[in-house]
């Protein structure tokens, strides 16, 4: 686990006045990374911290020697620390680096931003337990749960391919969905979100070594937001008995800013289940994994309808979690199972967390579970109704952290817009 020390110190300003706002989601604490260039001009990409309202481009100031965020992150521990003291000694306030270091800055709202590193391999999980409980109870009413769930972290294959960064149009995807006789085929019309994060891996380990559960968390470089856009008609069809196909491959939502593990160690927490259940098999289960192996992070789900848009309303709350609550599984649980066959990870690899959902009214992270199974319609404060996703809605995604003696942070938004997808001719 990663200790906290004077980069966390919740006192220290930056010479960036917008880094100091109580509600950035950028302070000097923070500091993740990301991928970004001037908007139109086709350039490159370039690693950049977000510091405020503010992108610190890296490769200007020559604090690294790669545009590759994949090298940057498979980095050993002990260089990433010290990039992250110098940032915190160079982006202070009274910092003697402040003229050179001005210099690199660019505001955001001159950027634009991209999938925030090259991600090879893609596995979903499952580890949002009231996400499973609410989804089984609408199949198997006295058994939600199936035998394997509190042993096994549940997951599947993803597919890397059609993960997009936050602000891209979400094409809603065709396929079949069961019918009365035989399938049909069209366009989902149960188009929904689900409200993930996204841990990416740093360190790889060699093919045949399973990663050991007190050493996971090294191998984890930091945390995203991410939105896995699901066809629930045509899951329906699809899912036996091999799992999610084309309901799920055709579009996954990545935040642009990497939150660093680092940054995160003031918001540990236990993890959270009965007494009964703390334990499990040898090779998932720690000491230290059970005392702070999960992460506390509050999550909220915002839409904004064509309509909202045309009056000029803002976006609406529709859902409120929190991580810690919500996931039966750790992160770096999660690291030593896909690893424990001797699978071997890659640096830029992505395991998502699965939906994270609360065990209360307006915690759902999925339509599908706020409107039970689209049986009861989520009233927005227009007026409107939704079962699941309309053409023209856009979903938001945002992340923070907070808790008393730390300064809060936040993971930025994870947007994405429905639109129909053009017929195009062969």
């Amino acid at each position: 686990m990663h200790q906290i020390d004077f980069t966390h110190d919740p006192e220290r300003h930056s010479w960036v006045q917008s880094a100091n706002d109580e509600l950035s989601d950028f302070p000097i604490q923070n500091l993740p990374f990301g991928r970004f260039r001037i908007k139109g001009s086709n350039n490159p990409w370039r690693i950049g911290v977000a510091i405020g309202d503010q992108v610190l481009d890296l490769p200007a100031l020559g604090l690294i020697e790669t545009n590759s965020m994949n090298v940057l992150m498979s980095a050993p521990e002990h260089e990433r620390q010290a990039l992250r003291h110098r940032l915190s000694e160079g982006l202070k306030e009274n910092s003697s680096y402040r003229p050179a270091w001005e210099k690199a800055l660019v505001p955001q709202s001159g950027c634009e931003f991209t999938v925030p590193c090259s991600i090879g391999d893609y596995t979903d999980f499952y580890i949002g337990i009231h996400h499973a409980t609410a989804v089984g109870r609408l199949f198997r009413p006295e058994n939600p749960l199936l035998p394997n769930y509190k042993w096994v972290p549940i997951g599947y294959h993803g597919r890397s391919s059609s993960i997009v960064p936050h602000g891209s149009l979400v094409l809603r995807p065709d396929g079949q969905s069961k019918g009365s006789g035989q399938p049909v085929f069209g366009p989902s019309q149960k188009l929904d979100f689900e409200l993930e994060l996204g841990f990416l891996v740093g360190k790889p380990n060699n093919q045949g070594t399973p990663v050991l559960i007190d050493d996971a968390e090294d191998h984890i470089f930091g945390v995203t937001l991410f939105n896995d856009w699901s066809a629930r008609d045509i899951q329906a069809w699809e899912y036996q008995p091999l799992g999610p196909f084309l309901s799920k491959n055709f579009c996954s939502t990545i935040s642009p800013w990497i939150v660093t593990m680092e940054a995160l160690a003031p918001f540990r927490a236990p993890l959270h289940r009965d007494e009964t259940e703390l334990h499990s098999l040898p090779y998932l289960d720690s000491e230290i994994n059970r005392a702070q192996g999960s992460l506390d992070i509050n999550l909220e789900v915002r839409i904004r309808t064509s309509a909202m848009r045309r009056t000029g309303s803002e976006h609406v709350t529709i859902s409120r979690s929190a991580a810690a609550h919500a996931s039966y599984w750790t992160p770096g649980q999660l690291i030593a199972h896909h690893t424990v066959n001797g699978c071997n990870l890659r640096p830029g690899d992505l395991l998502g967390s699965g939906t994270l959902s609360g065990p209360g009214p307006g915690q759902a992270g999925s339509l599908l579970e706020l409107t039970n199974g689209g049986k009861q319609p989520l009233i927005l404060p227009n007026g409107e109704q939704r079962t699941f996703l309309e053409d023209g809605d856009e979903i938001t995604l945002t992340g923070y952290c907070e808790r008393p003696g730390a300064r809060r942070i936040g993971f930025g938004v994870c947007s994405g817009t429905v639109m129909q997808r053009k017929e195009t001719s062969s």
